[in-house]
């Protein structure tokens, strides 16, 4: 089954944010020591470090400044769960030492004769010198990954200054920016328009900087205009148009010394047309061609490396973890929560429907916001399966550390519909969280499963042998239909159990599973939803979701399953069923049909429902008795 969430853990990362500033310290105290003459301190007025002579040390107050403070609440509030945290240390955690060269034991040699000293100096050169790993180990504890950002204004200073502080932080816990700016209010062909474009990421470097961080603005083009050259003859093989713009190594110099100096690039939407004019092209088209192009120039270098994990350079992983979509619309505006936005987006399977079910007034309420789904779907087709997209208003930036530490959306999309729109987290700036995905298929006859993959599946998601002749033989007569997650990355088993003395049956969940290593990043959810979408949800307008299925058409019906009573999931079907009932070893879980219960509510009026309704009467005793009977799939 799929393992259990354990416990929040955010005392983990609290303790790599403190270690990595113990860092610091470490690295003012290492060159104090080194250079007992001089001392290096900031000058307020220039931001720029400066050696000068040695100062009386002040002493320091005793509590955490407020903005540390602020850093460490915002990890508390995310909230991450042991899984979480595992998560964000492999990524950020320290790098792994490299191995240590075996050193040959040495033969004794006869002695020697020694020449004459002599009086001329013995040269010496040391080449490649490198720090040692156990030291750089110490100097930079966080291993840095990069993020795509795009900052879309137009933003007053106050809002600016917002966006940066949450940009800081996540420096702090190791995801470095790589900001592309936007103005939606520079009209394109406008007199001086090179100028304003240079004034607003001019803005953003004196808004970031005066959080504390380093910022270098990037003023010249890091695209070109036109195809990769060479890409012409692959074109057919993509799904979608490659971006339309590409760029090189050579063009990432600026970015890669930024990073390696520390520092934030912050770039103009400028780009190289075929006469190296440069000339201001949509930042969507910088963005996608960086993400392209750091994705490959990484793995270039790493295939030219002899030791990929030797970073003794100090150079930052130039492969996005991250897109950040920072705007005043928020999230992508979704029908099925009435104008609020979509909490979780598969685009492999959703893109096109919500392109298609986009209302009109949404184009004048969030203009850019399809442009941007598009922007976030070329982009994740390059970066690793991992990555995720995030399209967050101003007003909820401090969202963002959320994202980097658990990577999940603000509230779990799987969730009952009225949990959802009573939930207060959900407002019209709730962020969007968007990820590659997975193609959702519903396969109706047993003939069509893959066995060899769903044997691979159900048993490496439960650890159980699966008996599998006497599984598809029962699977047979009762099957209703199974919902496979990609190339079953995860599956849910609906079969169809016969009420003795009736012609009528119950929906049972027979089986529910995901991949180990698909757990965490969104599958769990995009199957769950397909689920409701073909069983309970059916017959609501929302449950028209393009996953194979009905297309919400249809009558929606009770699912009922089973789950041992010591099974760590369970939880998460608490969360998720409309009611539970504990039987010894087991616990009965079932999920009312909406469409019925809706329409019952509304014949009822301000009455509202009862406890117990008359069609309710006996069926808990009638659900137990038959799911109780389901025989074991296992050896």
């Amino acid at each position: 089954m799929i393992p259990h969430t354990a416990p929040s853990s955010a005392s983990a990362l609290v303790g790599v944010a403190l270690r990595t500033q113990r860092a610091r310290i470490f690295q003012a105290s290492y060159a104090v020591c080194s250079f007992p003459n001089f001392r290096l301190f900031s000058d307020p007025s220039t931001g720029q470090t400066i050696r000068g002579p040695r100062q009386p040390l002040v002493s320091e107050p005793d509590e955490t400044p407020p903005s540390d403070n602020d850093f460490i609440l915002s990890i508390l509030r995310a909230n991450p769960s042991l899984r979480d945290s595992k998560s964000y240390r492999y990524s950020f955690g320290l790098r792994p030492l490299t191995k240590p060269t075996p050193i040959p034991e040495l033969a004794i040699s006869p002695p020697i004769p020694v020449e004459p000293p002599t009086t001329e100096p013995i040269p010496t050169t040391i080449e490649n010198a490198k720090p040692s790993p156990i030291l750089a180990s110490i100097l930079n504890p966080v291993h840095k990954r990069t993020a795509l950002v795009k900052v879309q204004g137009p933003f007053t200073d106050v809002q600016l200054d917002s966006i940066a502080r949450g940009l800081v932080y996540l420096e702090k816990l190791g995801l470095v920016s790589v900001i592309v700016v936007e103005n939606d209010e520079i009209a394109r062909g406008e007199e001086n328009e090179r100028t304003a474009i240079i004034e607003e990421t001019m803005r953003v470097v004196v808004a970031l900087e005066k959080q504390g961080a380093r910022a270098r603005p990037v003023l010249g083009a890091v695209v070109r205009l036109g195809p990769k050259p060479g890409e012409d003859a692959q074109a057919e093989n993509v799904e979608f148009i490659p971006p339309e713009t590409h760029t090189l190594s050579s063009d990432l110099v600026a970015i890669r010394s930024s990073l390696r100096a520390g520092e934030i690039p912050v770039i103009s939407p400028f780009a190289l047309d075929s006469f190296c004019r440069s000339v201001r092209v949509d930042a969507n088209d910088v963005i996608s061609g960086l993400a392209r192009g750091m994705v490959e120039t990484f793995k270039s270098d790493q295939s030219n490396s002899q030791d990929p994990e030797d970073n003794s350079s100090g150079d930052v992983d130039l492969t996005p973890l991250r897109l950040m979509i920072i705007n005043r619309e928020g999230g992508v505006p979704s029908y099925a929560r009435s104008g609020y936005p979509h909490l979780l987006i598969n685009l492999t399977s959703e893109h096109s429907h919500i392109k298609e079910t986009f209302h009109d007034p949404w184009h004048h309420s969030h203009p850019t916001a399809l442009a941007n789904l598009t922007l976030a779907r070329i982009c994740l087709s390059y970066m690793p399966p991992t990555s995720s997209a995030i399209m967050v208003s101003h007003k909820s930036s401090s969202s963002l550390i959320a994202n980097l530490i658990t990577n999940k959306p603000v509230v779990s999309s799987s969730l009952p519909h009225a949990l959802l729109q009573g939930n207060r987290k959900l407002t019209p700036h709730t962020p969007t969280l968007l990820r590659r995905g997975l193609p959702i298929q519903v396969l109706r006859t047993s003939s069509e499963i893959n066995r060899e993959k769903m044997k691979n599946l159900l048993e490496q998601s439960f650890g159980r042998t699966l008996n599998e002749e006497f599984f598809y033989k029962r699977l047979e007569t009762t099957l209703d239909y199974v919902i496979v997650a990609g190339d079953y990355a995860g599956a849910a088993i609906v079969t169809k159990e016969s009420v003795p003395g009736s012609s009528e049956s119950i929906a049972y969940l027979d089986k529910f599973a995901v991949l180990p290593n698909h757990q965490g990043d969104g599958t769990v959810d995009f199957l769950w939803v397909a689920l409701h979408d073909e069983s309970y949800g059916l017959g609501h307008p929302f449950a028209a979701n393009p996953n194979g299925g009905k297309g919400g058409k249809g009558q929606g019906q009770d699912l009922v399953w089973r789950s041992r009573a010591d099974n760590p999931i369970n939880k998460w079907y608490f969360e998720r069923s409309s009611g539970h009932v504990r039987m010894g070893s087991w616990v009965l879980f079932w999920c009312d049909a909406e469409k019925r219960l809706r329409i019952e509510e509304g014949r009822r009026g301000s009455a509202g429902l009862s406890y117990i309704e008359e069609w309710e009467h006996g069926r808990l005793s009638e659900w137990a008795d038959i799911v109780m009977k389901v025989p074991s799939s296992w050896t």
